[in-house]
């Protein structure tokens, strides 16, 4: 048997119960945890601007506070301003000694989320300094000489965890691999996904075209469950665009994709001048974390040769995957729907 037919055999082999775990992981999280964001900017002498946002989900205020060292106090009291989808803090500080360069900043209660924080600091005379903070440890400590690549990692990680996490496009990409029925397909088809994606991200994300992200949202749940019937109807024998040109349906909806992707950089609120380094550094993150994903499927073929399941458990496992992409992709699109 050639390399791709083995590959198809795993697809259809592949267990429902792994499918029905991730359905259940993704039906509680699809893009909803947004990263918090402190941003601050020294003015002066020993004196900063601090804005610190933090995500409301389903209408409640993360529980992270901001802590600073015992060397730094508060100019100005801490004043929120409560948004749709987050609250802002803004407050002046200043250092008791020296300067904020070596002291350490702490965000109390982050340990018991799944949400990072992005923290970008500007010192006087010195570049920006942009960090990302995960649960495991939370705190960051302020660099005085920032390193050149600290912007390149922490856009690229913020990219593949975006992906990784983004359950609706994980079952966009899988539903894409188990249309494509050869290696050229395949790859033209991944290629077109990603061209597309790349460049919706980049006008939505430049500000050339803006879309409501609440439909934008709905339209990729509908996306998936568009797959989700074509497989079914190559698997009945009946004609189908997507089994003719994979490449063609991956680009028309990557378009959709990217405005997706753009929604993830438009919650940190960067200022204009870091968008489009963030940009960059994001989408080769996105990709990837894609390839990733398409890589450890492909790498189980390895263990599909060892498997020999008779034909019809073959079949079943292959629909009962095809019907539960579409049945959270249903349950995604009404969700969200419901929520304009």
């Amino acid at each position: 048997m050639n390399p791709f037919g083995i590959f198809l055999r795993f697809c259809r082999l592949a267990p429902s119960t792994a499918m029905a775990l991730l359905c259940l992981v993704a039906a509680a999280a699809a893009h909803e945890v947004r990263p918090a964001y402190l941003q601050i900017d020294q003015i002066g002498p020993n004196r900063y601007n601090v804005m610190w946002r933090t995500p409301l989900l389903s209408g409640m205020r993360l529980p992270v506070a901001l802590r600073f060292s015992d060397e730094v106090r508060n100019i100005t009291e801490p004043a929120e301003r409560e948004l749709p989808d987050s609250v802002v803090e803004r407050r002046v500080i200043e250092t008791i000694k020296g300067n904020l360069a070596g002291e350490h900043v702490e965000f109390v209660g982050l340990q018991a989320t799944i949400t990072d924080v992005l923290v970008r600091v500007h010192l006087l005379g010195q570049p920006v300094s942009t960090t990302l903070v995960r649960p495991s440890q939370p705190r960051v400590d302020v660099a005085s000489q920032p390193g050149r690549l600290d912007v390149a990692k922490t856009f690229v990680m913020h990219g593949i965890e975006h992906i990784l996490f983004g359950y609706d496009h994980l079952l966009f990409v899988l539903a894409l691999i188990l249309i494509a029925r050869s290696w050229r397909a395949l790859l033209l088809t991944v290629t077109a996904f990603t061209l597309a994606h790349s460049i919706t991200l980049t006008l939505a994300t430049l500000g050339f075209v803006h879309i409501p992200r609440p439909p934008v949202e709905a339209a990729i749940a509908f996306s998936i469950l568009l797959l989700a019937c074509e497989i079914i109807r190559i698997n009945n024998g009946q004609p189908s665009l997507a089994a003719k040109r994979p490449w063609l349906v991956a680009f028309a909806f990557g378009l959709l994709h990217g405005l997706g992707f753009a929604g993830a950089l438009a919650d940190l609120a960067l200022p204009a001048g870091d968008i489009p380094l963030a940009l960059l550094f994001f989408n080769v993150g996105v990709e990837i974390g894609q390839l990733m994903f398409i890589a450890v499927v492909i790498a189980a073929v390895g263990f599909a040769r060892l498997l020999r399941y008779p034909p019809l458990v073959g079949r079943t496992a292959f629909l009962t995957t095809t019907y539960a992409i579409g049945a959270m992709a249903s349950l995604w699109f009404v969700e969200r729907v419901a929520a304009f």
